[in-house]
């Protein structure tokens, strides 16, 4: 997969800002210890995992020694969204040897990151197996990350709820206190973005029943019981689409997948992750 693959608004140029950023606070002015090497020294290095993976964040190393040093050749042996088992090496790069060792934390920090935020949402995705749930990614994502985070989530086999604030509307209790209740929150909603996605949590099923009366595309349900859930699903049926959100872990998601509903959103595929442990091992020639 690759950020033109995908319909996140503004990856490249988000890319492109993230790496120059990353390259920012690490190397500064520049990196003194790789001036202990000859200038003219090249190098090979290869990067291994040490651990099974789904691999993302491919554009993302490739812009940071692109920034650094275009001359750098990079060999890939797996592309994103590959699963990738332990002790392999996923790329090579041959070139400058002070150049490959400036590059290598940002880029591993991004490979490590995004890859595992695509594990993560690699195991949510098996465990939705072929129910035919669109498991979603959520807002509570890493500062800055937002769009590669998202883009992550696409190659770990996932989907991406809205991107912000601006794409979608998904009107809460707060927005509904202030609105004047849900019928009105959505109402206004058409009118401000027409055409515009909206979706309404709602909490219980006195509510659920408001924002099926007020026209609502999607309506989450936050901590429904399963069998308020059923009752829900049921209550929904082709008027408006059902969300799952709140408490969704791996063992209540194996008991979700056998109901009929059409999205599960979990914050767990970008704000619990955990880096894949990754090596860079660099030979000179």
């Amino acid at each position: 997969m690759h950020p033109r693959d995908t319909t996140i608004p503004n990856l490249l140029e988000d890319l492109q800002q993230l790496v120059t950023l990353a390259l920012r606070e690490d190397v500064g002015d520049g990196d003194i210890t790789a001036q202990l090497i000859p200038a003219d020294r090249e190098a090979r290095a290869r990067v291994i995992t040490r651990e099974d993976c789904t691999l993302a964040g491919r554009p993302w190393v490739e812009e940071v020694f692109r920034q650094l040093d275009a001359s750098l050749q990079l060999h890939w042996y797996f592309q994103d969204g590959d699963q990738v088992p332990a002790d392999a090496v996923i790329f090579e790069l041959q070139g400058n040897a002070r150049s490959i060792l400036t590059g290598e934390r940002a880029a591993l920090n991004f490979l490590q990151t995004l890859s595992g935020t695509a594990t993560t949402a690699s195991a949510y995705a098996s465990l939705a197996g072929d129910s035919g749930i669109k498991i979603l990614d959520t807002r509570k994502t890493i500062p800055g990350l937002r769009s590669a985070q998202k883009y992550a989530v696409l190659c770990g086999g996932c989907h991406n709820h809205r991107i912000g604030l601006y794409d979608a509307f998904l009107i809460k209790e707060n927005h509904i206190a202030a609105a004047g209740g849900i019928d009105q929150a959505v109402a206004q909603a058409r009118v401000i973005k027409p055409g515009a996605l909206v979706e309404v949590e709602v909490e219980n099923l006195d509510e659920l029943r408001q924002a099926l009366d007020s026209g609502a595309d999607v309506i989450m349900l936050d901590e429904f019981s399963d069998t308020d859930t059923r009752t829900a699903i049921e209550l929904a049926r082709g008027r408006a689409k059902i969300e799952i959100s709140g408490s969704v872990d791996n063992t209540r998601l194996e008991k979700l997948a056998g109901l009929d509903v059409d999205y599960i959103s979990s914050g767990s595929l970008t704000k619990h992750l955990r880096a894949v442990d990754l090596s860079l091992r660099i030979e000179m020639e």
